[in-house]
């Protein structure tokens, strides 16, 4: 019998999923806007209804045995999405409990974030590391936090929310509510704010000038500094000297391996990567300098966050 797993990942934006086998290889894979079910029961109906459709072209011999979702503010312990502000859940939502009245199968719900660690730990880049940093930027900043091969949780379950420490106090809007967060400088809205800034308060020429500040977007300031835009180049400079600081004092108090980068904005590869790794190695107490890999995710080409919340299912 090959056992089957469907992956679930409910962002702010798009929801995915998909059934995953225990190498890691992706079936059937759907989509659609989350924002268009902002019922959470609606919202598992209707992978429901999905799941129904995709049933009966599955061979004889392959059965569903779980169901792994990964969300903003998901709690591994209680089941519940707690107050995630991307999702204007503004209460907490037992969606574990939601999704096992469907499915009829174990359910695991984490938090977005603790569910791609896991998808790199089990298909990824870090199968080598038993100790290492998952850093995930795209909409937000998202981390995972491994040590000895184990995520760790904390005591409530809500560990890891490393996008949401304090970066400036009284800084930047953050969309949690608070003011100054790492998220709110390092992530796609934090990187456009940054040229924003950057483009308002100096008078360096750039090609960035021929946008406006609706139109300017991650990928196109990416593609200004491969052409050597000074401008685009400073943004994504900024960017990673703010995010190899804090790092810096993660790998003091966690002593990683490795630091994993994934998401839309870590495909500027070395552009983000070397000033990372410099302000990092320049905070940090001797005894740590260059004892941490800076790389990329293995799976920067496929769904990493569909795969962890199904490795849930393969790791239980």
């Amino acid at each position: 019998m090959k056992e089957l797993a469907l992956g679930i990942d409910i962002g702010g934006t798009n929801t995915v999923f998909g059934l995953v086998d225990e190498k890691g290889n992706i079936f059937f894979q759907n989509s659609f806007k989350t924002k268009n079910y902002s019922n959470p029961n609606d919202l598992a109906k209707v992978i429901y209804d999905k799941w129904l459709e995709i049933k009966p072209k599955l061979k004889e011999n392959e059965k569903l045995k779980g169901v792994g979702i990964g969300a903003p503010n998901g709690n591994y312990f209680t089941g519940c999405v707690e107050f995630a502000p991307n999702l204007n859940w503004n209460k907490k939502v037992p969606l574990k409990s939601i999704f096992e009245k469907y499915f009829k199968v174990p359910v695991y719900l984490n938090n977005d974030a603790n569910a791609a660690t896991i998808g790199e730990m089990m298909f990824g880049a870090a199968k080598k590391y038993k100790d290492f940093i998952f850093i995930t930027i795209g909409t937000g900043l998202g981390s995972g936090f491994v040590s000895n091969g184990k995520l760790i949780y904390g005591y409530k379950g809500l560990a890891g929310e490393f996008g949401h420490t304090l970066h400036i106090p009284n800084g930047r809007l953050c969309g949690c509510g608070k003011k100054g967060c790492l998220e709110a400088y390092v992530s796609a809205n934090g990187i456009k704010n940054t040229a924003i800034e950057i483009l308002k308060n100096s008078k360096i020429k750039s090609l960035l000038r021929n946008f406006s500040n609706s139109e300017l977007t991650p990928k196109l300031i990416y593609k200004a500094a491969l052409k050597k835009d000074k401008l685009a180049i400073r943004v994504f400079n900024i960017t990673g000297e703010i995010l190899g600081t804090k790092l810096a004092d993660a790998v003091l108090i966690t002593n990683p391996q490795a630091i994993i980068l994934f998401g839309g904005i870590s495909n500027a590869g070395k552009l983000l990567i070397k000033p990372i790794k410099n302000a990092m190695e320049n905070n940090l107490l001797p005894v740590f300098k260059n004892c941490v890999k800076i790389i990329q995710s293995k799976l920067l080409d496929k769904n990493a966050a569909v795969l962890g919340a199904a490795a849930m299912v393969w790791q239980k």
